[in-house]
């Protein structure tokens, strides 16, 4: 899918599959198959079905945040979008205005000094832009009790204009999420593995397929144009990479389910291809010039053209096979979005 495309309006997922219809649960998104240039239309529940035993999917256990909060800057009315903490206790985050339908629209970034006033007590303070290549996100000291507790009693759910209302926190939840002692975790959902349910995880075991997680707080993604991925705290476990790397010696695939999942993958791979234990921070962008190491496929989600998720796909399984399975979920009218239908890529 080239920059130029555009998707329609009304392909756009309002709300989630489960709300559009009695009996329908969180699987019964559609899955576009793409084996290079060759493509499958498929039911999410297929997915075992469509993987072979020994396959390994990597899933992400980031828990998604309530990470937006009403505010005032001066006697302007304010969102901030908590997207990362620093290691220096700082959060980068980005001030969005409201657009009256209960959405946000971007506003302009800074100055450094803007001080915003948020519920409990809490103010933060913008010291100096996280990039010299956009001030869209800003550092921000936080004064007051703490951002988790903020998060907890006074945010919701990220939300952009073309959903259809406020969702509750559980909603945006993976079946794989798991609390972050210390109150980490993922300004918008790691939504690739919405569609998993426990009846579609039984389904994989008992055919064989396993599954390795890894952990990346992805921030938050409402990036502009060309603007590359920020750097993101990750973790890949001992038993994770053991496990990779063993399905790779036995000639299984490696399956990153989401793009964040291949992020926190490849960002502990050596050059020589093995996964090692690694937590900390990745800046890593993964572009076909790189190339990837591990991953063999990755099961995604549809999105609106963007360069570094493009580029990412185009790593994976090449630019022809990515445009001819755009154009496929195009002409048949797939969903788009975090709530909306899947695409599994194969090498």
């Amino acid at each position: 899918m080239t920059p130029a495309m555009r998707v329609p309006e009304e392909l756009s997922a309002r709300v989630p599959v489960e709300q559009r219809g009695p009996g329908l649960d969180r699987d019964a998104v559609r899955m576009l198959v793409s084996r290079g240039t060759e493509v499958a239309h498929h039911t999410f529940t297929e997915l075992p079905r469509v993987l072979r035993a020994w396959d390994l999917l990597v899933v992400n256990t980031s828990a998604t945040l309530a990470a937006a909060v009403d505010g005032w800057s001066g006697h302007t009315r304010v969102v901030v979008h908590f997207s990362t903490r620093g290691d220096d206790g700082r959060w980068a985050v980005e001030l969005r205005e409201p657009d009256g339908r209960g959405t946000t629209r971007p506003r302009a970034g800074g100055p450094a000094g803007t001080e915003v006033c948020l519920p409990g007590g809490v103010r933060l303070v913008l010291e100096e832009p996280l990039s010299g290549r956009s001030e869209r996100l800003w550092w921000a000291r936080v004064a007051g009790p703490g951002v988790v507790g903020l998060l907890r009693e006074h945010g919701r759910p990220i939300r952009y204009a073309y959903t259809e209302r406020d969702q509750p926190l559980s909603v945006y939840q993976t079946i794989f999420a798991l609390p972050s002692a210390d109150g980490a975790g993922s300004a918008e959902m790691p939504s690739a593995a919405r569609p998993f349910t426990a009846r579609v995880v039984a389904e994989l075991v008992s055919r064989g397929v396993r599954l390795a997680p890894v952990t990346l707080h992805t921030g938050v993604a409402s990036a502009e144009a060309h603007e590359p991925p920020y750097p993101e705290r990750f973790a890949v476990p001992e038993a994770s990479a053991r496990l990779i790397n063993a399905t790779k010696a036995g000639g299984g695939r490696v399956v990153a389910v989401g793009t964040t999942a291949v992020r926190a993958v490849e960002s502990a791979a050596g050059a020589d291809g093995v996964v090692r234990p690694r937590a900390g921070w990745t800046g890593l962008v993964v572009t076909p010039e790189r190339g990837v190491r591990v991953v063999d496929g990755l099961l995604t989600g549809l999105h609106e053209p963007e360069a570094s998720h493009l580029l990412m796909l185009e790593a994976v399984a090449g630019r022809v096979a990515v445009e001819r399975g755009y154009e496929a979920a195009l002409q048949g009218r797939y969903l788009w979005h975090e709530f909306g239908d899947v695409h599994l890529v194969l090498r």
